[in-house]
């Protein structure tokens, strides 16, 4: 089978250094040493707690760390995770509140699948929780999907989404983050053909590639580069042994991290090699920013080989949602019937992984929704990861959905929303406490492109992006 070997190459090479970590933790504890004062074995126990911690966490999925909020009667109440919909590929998952009657903003958190799990969004969905009804679609790891299970590319995806969102009802709001906004997108338009009555309330599209083409960054010059024969031969293998998807075709989650680790290495080899410096010295903590950071990061997760080709070939190459060809089982998806779903578009203004104007491109092909339901924000100085997470997104994009959510509410329950409650409440007990901790990488997140003010031109000079009124207040 295609690469197992290397795959199981892959695996073998972590394993090693997850057990050379333990060993040298272990060797250097034991109490003889104490009595020769010599530095060098407090190094080597620092190395060894710091590797084995590394190469353990990428095959492990991070706890969502949301143990409890703080509600509007101002008691703290448990919060558990609840599986409504449960799929092969993914689930449906709910945040229930304990003690808490239900909330009448009910919001579905569309996860990325691009490498990480969707524990990448804790603290966005964290800052929700206080004032809506959370649900988030929970991605599974392919390698953990027997071959049994079939495919699953982009067409299985958007009907995965149509579905959930179908099971919700049509009062729920959808939220989806960076790589799902086509997919979404496609998914509403396909609901507003097949099943008119259950389309969301209200979509808000944060950061995506709606159209790559928009504006260029090195995501879309390196999809540009390379054919998809070279894509295939380099980045696809074979599940190993080890694992109950053995035999399935994924793009490998620790090929991905090596790719993700290389775009900076002298920056994440100085993160580790300051870490063991704090850990020799007794500074380090279980809980400290750096394994807030890297235990996130370095959790890395398979994807399916049809999802991940199928996207750059249809995403990014064909660019089939740009142009409005996109089809589902054959079936040409029109965006242009989407009619009753308002569209909030959100970009940053630095972010140089879907530069401005490629999320904004959606409200181009909203050709049947009225000017009155579409609303654009752009966020200064934002990088990708700002406009869902850290400051950029408590502070003035938060506020901003949940008044576009308040404002395409049925008339019942827009009459008197939830007032929003302060976003350090909704973070305060969840892990990591800092949600710029979970950014995948952080000199993407600060980097600025030379693209944002044209696309910020673009987006004030778009007629039929009409800004909320609440943006200008913010």
């Amino acid at each position: 089978m295609k690469n197992m070997a290397t795959y199981d190459l892959m695996e073998t090479a972590r394993n090693t250094n997850e057990w050379l970590g333990a060993t040298a933790r272990a060797f250097a504890a034991y109490p003889i040493w104490g009595m020769i004062p010599n530095p060098a074995f407090n190094v080597m126990d620092a190395w060894g707690r710091v590797t084995e911690r590394s190469f353990a966490r990428m095959v492990a999925k991070p706890d969502w760390g949301i143990h409890s909020v703080h509600g509007a009667d101002g008691r703290e109440h448990l919060v558990s995770c609840r599986t409504v919909v449960q799929r092969d590929f993914g689930n449906l998952i709910h945040f229930v509140v304990s003690g808490r009657a239900p909330m009448p903003r009910r919001v579905l958190v569309v996860a990325p699948m691009s490498g990480h799990y969707a524990t990448l969004l804790r603290s966005t969905v964290a800052s929700l929780l206080p004032d809506c009804e959370v649900y988030v679609t929970d991605w599974h790891n392919a390698r953990d999907i027997p071959v049994s299970a079939g495919k699953f590319d982009v067409e299985d995806y958007t009907v995965y989404l149509a579905d959930f969102i179908q099971h919700l009802g049509p009062d729920v709001h959808v939220v989806a983050v960076c790589q799902p906004v086509p997919l979404a997108l496609a998914a509403s338009a396909y609901l507003a053909e097949e099943a008119p009555e259950a389309q969301p309330r209200s979509l808000i599209l944060i950061g995506g590639p709606v159209d790559p083409d928009a504006a260029a960054t090195e995501v879309t010059d390196f999809g540009r580069r390379v054919t998809m024969g070279q894509l295939e031969q380099m980045a696809i293998q074979s599940v190993g042994f080890k694992y109950a998807g053995v035999g399935r075709l994924v793009y490998p989650g620790l090929l991905q991290l090596a790719s993700f680790i290389s775009m900076n290495l002298d920056r994440h080899g100085q993160a580790f090699f300051d870490q063991i410096i704090r850990t020799a010295k007794g500074e380090a903590g279980e809980h400290d920013k750096h394994n807030r950071f890297y235990d996130e990061y370095l959790a890395v997760m398979d994807m399916t080989a049809e999802f991940y080709l199928s996207t750059v070939e249809r995403i990014f190459k064909n660019r089939e949602i740009a142009r409005n060809v996109f089809s589902v089982a054959g079936k040409q998806v029109d965006i242009g019937k989407i009619t009753n779903t308002a569209v909030m578009v959100v970009e940053g203004a630095e972010d140089d992984i879907s530069a401005p104007g490629q999320c904004l491109a959606a409200l181009d092909l909203l050709t049947g929704l009225p000017a009155d339901k579409k609303a654009a924000h752009l966020e200064p100085g934002a990088g990708h990861y700002g406009i869902f997470a850290g400051r950029s997104w408590r502070n003035n994009i938060r506020p901003l959905v949940l008044n576009f959510i308040d404002a395409n509410m049925p008339k019942a329950t827009a009459e008197e929303p939830a007032k929003p409650q302060a976003t350090k409440d909704a973070s305060a007990k969840s892990e990591p406490a800092d949600a710029e901790a979970a950014q995948p990488d952080p000199a993407k997140a600060e980097a600025a492109t030379q693209e944002a003010p044209k696309a910020e031109k673009a987006a004030r000079a778009n007629p039929k992006a009409t800004h909320a009124s609440s943006n200008n207040k913010q």
